[in-house]
């Protein structure tokens, strides 16, 4: 009998459609390129999610947020994104957190035994402790750089942090972890497609001193880089122990 995931069963096999399902998921951050992560996550049959965003839609978001509609202006990314991925799977279990959490709270958030973590958070220390609390907790973790002020689709890519370059966020990122001890043990979204100054607005935003255009389908290849990431992390993992 077919179901939702027939297809994705004919592709994996049933037995690794229910380790997927097994899996329990972390994702920070709703924006352009998280909610997209986080829905082809719930698409691919894993069983548990918790989506952290403490934001509403706003007009300027539409061009690229997969919930940003005019019908969803002022509220909540992660109300609206769980009643969306419940109208995917009636079964996934979400829990959503709606406030930007501190360094204390990531730490208390992470001791629910996440089989994986996606950041796609936009402000540096935030990512930095997130960052931080997962290394030192030992939980895998994919990072989605800047896809601000970029369209080139071919130069995005996959690395381990310490191999990222060329984009302006990943430096200061790496700079603020360097600080720390840390300079591997997770890997991140990039592209090292240069961002040219027009692209570039100042802000007075608290935590932004300044935000790049963007273009519909860029946040979204991140997002489907750091779900693509997870899912075969996770494969690569049950085959290695199987092996």
């Amino acid at each position: 009998m077919e179901h939702w995931l027939s297809r994705t069963e004919l592709l994996l096999g049933n037995e690794i459609l229910h380790y997927l399902q097994s899996k329990n998921i972390l994702v920070v951050g709703l924006g352009g390129v998280g909610a997209y992560a986080a829905e082809h996550i719930v698409r691919s049959g894993i069983g548990t999610l918790t989506i952290v965003d403490a934001d509403v839609y706003s007009l300027t978001n539409i061009n690229r947020q997969l919930g940003a509609l005019h019908s969803t202006i002022g509220l909540n990314k992660t109300d609206v994104l769980k009643q969306r991925f419940l109208d995917i799977n009636p079964e996934v279990k979400i829990t959503t957190v709606k406030n930007f959490i501190s360094k204390d709270e990531i730490i208390e958030l992470l001791n629910q035994n996440f089989d994986y973590v996606i950041d796609a958070i936009d402000t540096l220390q935030p990512k930095v402790d997130l960052a931080e609390a997962c290394v030192r907790k030992n939980i895998p973790l994919v990072s989605s750089l800047g896809s601000g002020g970029k369209r080139d689709i071919s130069q995005i890519q996959v690395a381990e942090i310490e191999n990222t370059h060329s984009c302006k966020l990943g430096f200061y990122f790496r700079k603020r972890l360097h600080r720390l001890g840390i300079r591997s043990g997770f890997k991140a979204v990039f592209s090292p497609e240069v961002v040219p100054r027009e692209a570039i607005e100042i802000t007075e935003e608290t935590n932004k001193v300044s935000f790049a255009g963007t273009i519909s389908y860029m946040p979204a290849a991140y997002g489907l880089h750091c779900a693509a990431t997870v899912i075969n992390d996770l494969l690569k993992k049950r085959d290695d122990i199987q092996n």
